[in-house]
């Protein structure tokens, strides 16, 4: 979504999405996930308090008619609201839900902190709705070396796709951040990548990336090429796209017969973040640092055990073999 698609909405939105662009340095695609919570839950508003017609399809109402005065009598019940018809009409999950929340919460405290338009933060005691944590999706330490030996390198496009799955193994980087590397982001040993709000941080790049790098490089295009400085390039000689990325793991998935698993390109992250934690010894903080968080609690999920290491723990128990035996009591006793 473009800048431009933003003219439906009132001026002090706009200023907010503007301030998350320009001096958040949040990514387009966040800024538009802000946009479109904060759009539903104005045009619910609108709906809810019968400014709208009751018959009309909440996605047709249009929002820029909203003004100052409307956003200063929104109250906390008014949150609530929005947040069960979330749940019963529109079947948000609690983790949709809850994004909805920080939405509010981030666009309520630019307009009471930031901009000044607002006293009052009315959502300011608003609760995030609780989301069940379930353990994240990876390969195992065998799947992932079937996953590499399943790319046969052989032209470019091999190369580059056995690279790219190199990098995702043994970087953890995200797909956007794979996506948008260049070449000048290399060093010899080192890569520079962008992550989340225009991050940078850098990557150390073990023998395997180093060597996947080299084999792809000297078949990768040189002539023609439309985007010099990127790393990965399309058959189009352009950069690739996240979506293409997206096809060359599925393909690759299917190949290694790992395609029925629901893996994914953010799978691979989280099995490079977990590899590193169960089979390296990797501290946390240093994890925290190669996957570019922010807070070390998103680190923390990829902590997780596996069964085989709690079996092993209650295995390792100093008092795993002790035993009584058990003498059977006489008869007649």
């Amino acid at each position: 979504m473009s800048i431009q698609e933003y003219q439906d909405a009132p001026d002090f939105l706009r200023d907010f999405l503007f301030y998350l662009l320009t001096i958040k340095g949040r990514s387009p695609k966040t800024v538009e996930a802000y946009y479109i919570d904060l759009r539903m839950f104005f045009r619910f508003l609108l709906q809810y308090k019968h400014m709208a017609p009751a018959d009309q399809p909440i996605h047709e109402i249009s929002i820029d008619s909203i003004s100052l005065d409307f956003v200063k009598n929104i109250t906390l019940s008014d949150a609530y609201a929005f947040l069960n018809y979330t749940l019963t009409e529109a079947d948000n999950n609690a983790k949709t839900r809850a994004r909805k929340v920080s939405s509010l919460r981030s666009f309520f405290r630019y307009m009471t902190a930031k901009s000044h338009l607002l006293e009052k933060n009315p959502v300011q005691e608003l609760e995030v709705p609780s989301v069940k944590k379930s353990l994240p999706r990876y390969l195992t330490l065998e799947e992932s070396l079937e996953l590499l030996s399943s790319v046969e390198v052989k032209d470019f496009e091999s190369a580059r796709d056995y690279c790219m799955i190199t990098l995702f193994l043994n970087c953890g980087m995200r797909l956007s951040e794979l996506v948008g590397i260049n070449l000048s982001d290399m060093k010899e040993e080192t890569l520079t990548i962008t992550g989340k709000g225009n991050k940078e941080r850098v990557v150390y790049l073990n023998d395997a990336c180093r060597a996947a790098i080299k084999t792809y490089l000297a078949v990768r295009p040189v002539d023609g090429v439309k985007d010099k400085d990127a790393l990965f390039l399309s058959s189009r000689k352009s950069r690739i796209s996240g979506r293409r990325v997206e096809q060359i793991v599925e393909k690759a998935l299917q190949s290694a017969g790992l395609s029925a698993k629901g893996y994914s390109p953010h799978k691979l992250r989280h099995t490079a973040a977990t590899l590193m934690y169960q089979h390296g010894g990797v501290d946390i903080r240093a994890l925290k640092e190669v996957l570019g968080h922010e807070n070390i609690a998103t680190t923390e999920i990829y902590t997780h055990v596996s069964s085989a290491q709690v079996e092993n723990a209650i295995k390792s128990s100093p008092l795993s073999q002790v035993k009584k035996d058990t003498k059977k009591a006489p008869q007649g006793a």
